[in-house]
């Protein structure tokens, strides 16, 4: 596994365990991150996703329950949720990752995560906010 990949699904996790637990603290990220054994560079860039999702916490959410058409977003799933928003976040405010890449990414982590539909409805969902950021790209 990548290491992108690898801090993705960490990214993820971490979101998970936080909703979860009902923790809207930070306090246990380091704990999180030993548990989990990423190495340097992929602790650097999860910790980039997660503070990026905390930055844009409310634009992100808005996205996504704007896009995520006939579905509530408190009743979305955990995983498929915290999937979307650190995938949005990469979407929106990240310009060296191709929206492509990070979308075929958040699918990847949907379907080894969550159910069989998972993929599909994540990539519904992200394909129409990238569409929606940049209405002239393909």
């Amino acid at each position: 596994m990548g290491v992108r990949r690898d801090a993705r699904e960490a990214a993820v996790q971490y979101l998970y365990q936080r909703e979860v637990h009902g923790d809207e603290s930070d306090s246990n990220l380091e704990d999180f991150y030993q548990f989990r054994g990423l190495s340097p560079s992929g602790r650097k860039f999860c910790e980039e996703l997660l503070k990026g999702w905390m930055i844009h916490r409310a634009e992100i959410d808005d996205a996504i329950r704007a896009h995520a058409k006939n579905f509530e977003f408190n009743r979305l799933s955990a995983v498929d949720r915290n999937v979307l928003r650190i995938a949005s976040h990469e979407v929106l405010y990240c310009p060296d990752a191709p929206p492509a890449v990070a979308i075929n990414e958040a699918i990847e982590i949907a379907k080894k995560y969550s159910t069989a539909d998972s993929g599909k409805f994540v990539n519904g969902v992200l394909d129409s906010i990238r569409k929606d950021k940049a209405p002239n790209t393909a």
